[in-house]
């Protein structure tokens, strides 16, 4: 398998609130090889977004490691995190609110440069903004412009400019074209591939449109009330899903013909808090075939199938394999037709 970039051991993040322990993120582990691009799905709440900005240290961890390029991001000393976020940046969902309407489109691209002191004169730094204007095909006469007079095609190129500002080797994509027209959002998806193509990008992309993950992911981690329940390369996942949760996200993707319709999971039953959750299993309470042990016994993360070369992960590189956290899987599906 290609050699991580990032590498994630057991990561947690708990928030205290009046009604006790919020679990947003619990006990996540997973890698991210170098120049590939993990997606991250699952319902809004789940705790991909708190993932995301964990692995940049946005916010702190209640425990476990992140580790990036050899570094444990949680052990730098303020320099140091200022010298790893030249290298590891995050696009934003909302182009308009992640951008400052008081500076131009030059300036929001040259702030980066201008913060941590790299990029030359101020010459040669508006020479690096052109440069990325260019990159990511956005016309130079907008560099005077403001937010405001801008769509929001081009101010999504705008934050990707600013986030490829430095020497970027990583970027979490927030949902990065949910708050985007259809069509824009194709030439979005279409420009972070030819860039992560030409400069050897890394994307951990999160987002709940599992259309989108299956054409520009690698590999997919499917996450509920803060936990992943599968994971697996991306044709694998939806060519022969496992978790029932899983199941029930790929039924709900629309049909492109007529003719052929899919039966549509309804998923029914009550959903787990995730404020001090319960032993067992989160999904339980709405899981079609839920036994007694689902509800009293919380399924580890196994392995299905081992890592595998493969044409679906990139030719001559190694699949992750195929894991899930089901207690019914090794039983071929009790009680499941």
């Amino acid at each position: 398998m290609p050699e991580s970039l990032v590498s994630v051991k057991n990561l947690k993040k708990y928030f205290k609130t009046a009604a006790g322990t919020l679990h947003a993120v619990d006990d996540m582990s997973f890698d991210i090889p170098a120049g590939k691009t993990l997606g991250l799905v699952g319902e809004s709440g789940c705790g991909k977004s708190t993932t995301g900005r964990l692995l940049l240290r946005l916010l702190e961890p209640t425990a476990g490691q992140v580790w990036f390029e050899g570094q444990n991001v949680f052990s730098l000393n303020p320099n140091e995190l200022r010298a790893l976020r030249t290298r590891a940046q995050i696009i934003f969902q909302d182009p308009f609110s992640s951008l400052d309407p008081r500076m131009s489109i030059a300036e929001i691209i040259e702030e980066p440069l201008k913060i941590n002191r790299l990029g030359g004169t101020k010459g040669q730094r508006l020479e690096r903004v052109y440069h990325l204007m260019d990159l990511v095909g956005l016309a130079r006469r907008y560099a005077p412009s403001y937010p405001h007079e801008l769509d929001g095609g081009r101010l999504q190129r705008v934050g990707i400019a600013r986030a490829l500002s430095m020497d970027t080797k990583f970027i979490v994509c927030d949902e990065p074209v949910s708050a985007l027209d259809v069509s824009i959002r194709a030439q979005i998806l279409n420009l972070l591939g030819d860039l992560q193509e030409q400069l050897g990008l890394t994307y951990l992309f999160i987002t709940h449109d599992l259309a989108v993950v299956h054409h520009f992911s690698d590999e997919i981690i499917v996450m509920y009330l803060g936990q992943i329940v599968e994971q697996a390369p991306s044709q694998e996942l939806f060519a022969r899903p496992i978790h029932p949760y899983t199941e029930a996200l790929l039924s709900a993707i629309p049909e492109p013909t007529v003719d052929k319709k899919g039966e549509r999971i309804i998923l029914k039953g009550e959903l787990a808090s995730p404020i001090d959750p319960k032993p067992g299993c989160r999904f339980a309470g709405r899981c079609p075939y839920a036994q007694d042990i689902c509800f009293t016994k919380e399924p580890a993360l196994e392995e299905v199938e081992p890592p595998r070369s493969g044409e679906d992960y990139g030719a001559g590189t190694q699949s992750a394999g195929h894991r899930v956290a089901c207690h019914l899987f090794k039983e071929s599906r009790i009680g499941r037709p």
